[in-house]
C-alpha cells in the first residue's frame, strides 16, 4: 500500500476500494469521506477510509440513499446508526423482494405456458391485470403457479 506516514494515496484507496477516483472525490464533495490533505497534487486518505467505503456500498446495496449514508455518521466520523431507520429498509427489501419473486414466477410460467399465445393465457391475463392495477407487488406467489 502506497503510505506516507500513516496515509494512503487516492490511487491506492481506489485500487483497492475498486472505485473510481472520481468517486472517491465525489464522496468526499458530499461529506462521506475526507481525506487528510495533499502529497504533491494527490489527496491522501486515513487508511480507515477503506472501511468507511465498505460501508457506503453495504448502504448502498441495501437502497440506502447517499444522504442517509452521511446521516448514519457523527459530525466526529462515527457510525451512530438508526436502528429504526434499519429496520424501516429492511422491511422495504421484503416488499422489493416479494414483487420480484411475484415477476420472476411470472415469467417463468410465461416462458412455459402452452397456450398458443400469452394473451390467450389466463394466468398471464391476471398478471397484465395485476400491473395494470399496480397490485403486482401483492399478488401471492400462488397467483403464478
Amino acid at each position: 500500500m502506497k503510505s506516507r506516514g500513516g496515509r494512503v494515496d487516492i490511487a491506492e484507496v481506489a485500487k483497492r476500494s475498486g472505485l473510481p477516483a472520481s468517486t472517491l472525490r465525489f464522496y468526499e464533495e458530499k461529506g462521506l469521506i475526507a481525506s487528510m490533505g495533499r502529497h504533491g497534487l494527490r489527496r491522501s486518505f486515513d487508511p480507515g477510509v477503506l472501511e468507511r467505503l465498505a460501508l457506503i456500498a453495504l448502504g448502498r446495496a441495501s437502497g440506502f440513499s447517499l444522504a442517509e449514508i452521511a446521516d448514519m455518521f457523527t459530525p466526529e466520523g462515527q457510525l451512530s446508526i438508526d436502528r429504526k431507520m434499519l429496520l424501516t429498509k429492511a422491511d422495504d427489501l421484503d416488499k422489493t423482494i416479494k414483487k420480484l419473486s411475484a415477476m420472476r414466477d411470472g415469467l417463468r410460467h410465461a416462458a412455459v405456458c402452452k397456450a398458443p399465445s400469452h394473451l390467450e393465457c389466463a394466468t398471464f391475463r391476471r398478471i397484465l391485470r395485476a400491473a395494470a392495477n399496480g397490485a403486482l407487488a401483492e399478488k401471492q406467489r400462488s397467483t403464478f403457479e
